[in-house]
């Protein structure tokens, strides 16, 4: 998101607009960083954030998914303070990962919130633009993640282009409907096959497509799901209340295996690997694995 809203920025400045110059703070940690390269291929002056300190008088500060609290010092330092483009609607979705928990938690609508940069909290600063999009049902992280980024480039332009409007009609949050969307751990990505849901499952992968694959066990052996497709039409489907969540079947119409879940419905696994094996179709992992086991450890959990 952070490299999209640059190149919109980057180009209002190369057209005279509103932004009359620009520099980039940003991480040198990470080896690959998009910001920074599009950065020195641009001639944009840009320098590392562990030591970067303000010595010019710039208006205003842009921060987008940068995940560090902004110490005050550098806040105050820019005439007209500090914007952060946060995709979600807040105070809903407060934190680091909004967008993969939005579809993780099945929200069917999330937007773009700037809102000005306080000093020792995250996303609490009052509100000068929303704006909201759908989420279709079947919507995978990239794509939500694109269509904000350009969303969230709209919106500040709009918002720097008449910042004195927008500035003086800034909104409270309301601090009382507050949620939360905390950093991804290694354990975000587990299924527990015993509490989740088919439909749980399937907003999970969604959310973490490109991200990470969705993590279970097989007779001890590590496997990683990383093609699922879930059924939306249950109103047919007959609940199997007495298939053991986790419980395999492999469909030889369909080539594909039907993993119940603990609601009674199944999803439907495409692409998996297991142990550091390389990716298997379900039919490969049917005949070289499933098949050879006894039917009461044809189990994932």
């Amino acid at each position: 998101m952070s490299s999209l809203i640059l190149k919109i920025i980057h180009r209002n400045w190369k057209q005279g607009r509103t932004v009359s110059r620009l520099e980039v703070v940003t991480s040198f940690k990470a080896a690959k960083n998009p910001v920074k390269q599009y950065s020195l291929t641009e001639g944009i002056p840009v320098s590392d954030w562990q030591s970067y300190r303000p010595n010019e008088n710039f208006d205003l500060g842009v921060v987008v998914s940068f995940g560090h609290l902004i110490q005050e010092e550098m806040i105050s330092s820019f005439n007209r303070g500090m914007l952060n483009v946060h995709a979600s609607l807040l105070p809903q979705l407060r934190g680091a990962a909004p967008i993969v928990h939005a579809i993780a938690n099945g929200h069917r609508r999330t937007g773009i919130s700037i809102m000005r940069i306080e000093p020792k909290r995250f996303d609490i600063g009052e509100i000068l633009l929303q704006s909201t999009v759908d989420i279709p049902r079947d919507m995978l992280m990239p794509q939500l993640h694109d269509e904000l980024a350009q969303l969230g480039a709209d919106c500040l332009m709009q918002c720097i282009d008449d910042f004195d409007f927008y500035n003086g009609q800034a909104l409270r949050q309301d601090g009382s409907k507050a949620t939360y969307a905390p950093k991804i751990d290694r354990n975000f990505a587990e299924i527990r096959w015993k509490h989740h849901r088919a439909l749980q499952i399937y907003d999970l992968y969604r959310s973490l497509y490109s991200l990470a694959p969705l993590k279970t066990w097989f007779c001890g052996e590590p496997v990683k799901l990383f093609e699922i497709a879930y059924c939306h039409d249950q109103s047919n489907a007959k609940k199997q209340t007495e298939k053991a969540p986790g419980c395999i079947e492999y469909s030889r119409q369909t080539k594909q295996l039907l993993v119940w879940c603990c609601d009674g419905f199944c999803i439907e696994v495409l692409q998996l690997s297991i142990g550091r094996k390389k990716t298997l179709t379900a039919q490969d992992f049917h005949n070289g694995f499933l098949s050879k086991v006894a039917h009461s450890r044809k189990v994932f959990g």
